[in-house]
């Protein structure tokens, strides 16, 4: 078996990416504290085409040389934006028919693998703090409550590796419908 070159992977254009279907998914960052971690975010939206990421709170934002270190140039790809108050964002998507859903440990949370999504739906993500996860207000606002089941001591994912879990399953879900 051989690695394929560079060349022969079919990326798309900065400019094809961009007219290409989406997802039908937004990515909420709710005040996210390392630049790195919002750059893998960044790389993984690239990689599964989602829609839109939003950055909210102290969540940094391009450009940035430790976002562009982890997202090589996919914040240039996927089309972004910058709100401060992560509530007042979740409560407008739903205005729009946006389904919110927290992705977290919590009472009642749905198992990430049993969540089914709906089609002709969109949906919203909101991925918190490294250290305090989703306030609680945006919990409690939001539609549902994702949840990626763990079995190990730590029952903690990095942020960026629980975004591409999510992105990832979601990816797939609608690939199948």
């Amino acid at each position: 078996m051989r690695k394929l070159k560079n060349e022969e992977l079919g990326r798309k254009s900065i400019a094809a990416f961009k007219a290409a279907p989406k997802l039908p998914l937004t990515i909420i960052l709710d005040n996210i504290r390392s630049l790195n971690n919002v750059g893998a975010v960044f790389r993984s939206a690239d990689a599964f085409r989602v829609k839109e990421i939003i950055l909210c709170g102290i969540t940094a934002t391009p450009p940035h040389r430790d976002i562009q270190k982890t997202a090589l140039g996919a914040t240039e790809s996927v089309v972004w934006r910058y709100e401060k108050d992560t509530l007042e964002t979740v409560k407008a998507l739903q205005e729009e028919g946006v389904h919110v859903w927290a992705v977290e440990q919590a009472e009642g949370a749905q198992e990430l693998h049993r969540f089914t999504p709906a089609n002709n739906t969109a949906y919203a993500l909101v991925l918190g703090h490294e250290v305090k996860g989703v306030a609680q207000a945006v919990v409690d606002a939001a539609n549902g409550v994702l949840e990626i089941p763990q079995e190990g001591t730590k029952h903690s994912l990095n942020i960026s590796v629980a975004a591409g879990v999510v992105l990832w399953d979601f990816f797939q879900k609608f690939k199948a419908t």
